[in-house]
């Protein structure tokens, strides 16, 4: 039987940190600018996928071995950070047209559900979130796999809100820019949020 209690407290906690500006969310802001809400939905499935794990992960403890063995930790931040960062230079160096980013076949679905899922697993920030937030909001005397079901799955539905409502803020963002002319403003914003998020994962 589920802790109801729990639960509901559960749900707006998560809100209110999934909210927050982060790596995730600026990513989901940047590709809904750039490529439109719709070609964003791919990384948003990456990224479900990787968030679901990391806090499958931080409760069962598997977290402890990634701790163990933090090359293959780095590893993953730096492959996705020089990932972002190559196409936030790419977008700043496009001029008097939309970046290669925007054109429809320039980035494949694989790569968009690679990128958000590195982006999810790779961020130190979210690892220690999960460990830290999922244990209080767990009954140890009631069966652990119900309990694990119905937490991922508000996560998972709270990190989708919230993506979208990003996303569809890039969108905005860009008619309001492209509607004066203004495509080379419009690459450099999205370039330079690619680049921060590059550089926060490498180095967060």
């Amino acid at each position: 039987m589920q802790d109801y209690a729990l639960l509901a407290a559960f749900i707006p906690t998560f809100f209110f940190v999934s909210v927050t500006p982060g790596m995730c969310m600026t990513l989901a802001m940047t590709l809904g600018m750039s490529i439109g809400v719709r070609r964003t939905l791919w990384m948003m499935l990456g990224e479900l996928v990787g968030v679901a794990l990391v806090a499958l992960a931080a409760v069962l403890g598997v977290a402890t071995v990634m701790l163990k063995h933090p090359m293959i930790f780095q590893g993953l931040k730096y492959l996705g950070g020089a990932y972002l960062i190559w196409l936030g230079i790419n977008m700043w160096r496009a001029k008097g047209k939309m970046a290669n980013l925007d054109q429809p076949r320039s980035i494949k679905r694989t790569a968009l559900i690679s990128q958000g899922f590195v982006t999810a697993i790779a961020n130190p920030k979210g690892w220690a979130f999960m460990i830290s937030l999922l244990p209080p909001f767990i009954n140890l005397q009631q069966p652990m796999a119900p309990q694990l079901t119905a937490l991922i799955g508000i996560i998972m539905c709270t990190e989708l809100i919230c993506m979208l409502a990003y996303a569809n803020g890039g969108k905005s963002l860009r008619l309001f820019l492209s509607r004066g002319n203004n495509v080379r403003l419009l690459n450099r914003i999205a370039g330079s949020l690619m680049l921060g998020v590059g550089v926060w994962l490498a180095l967060g």
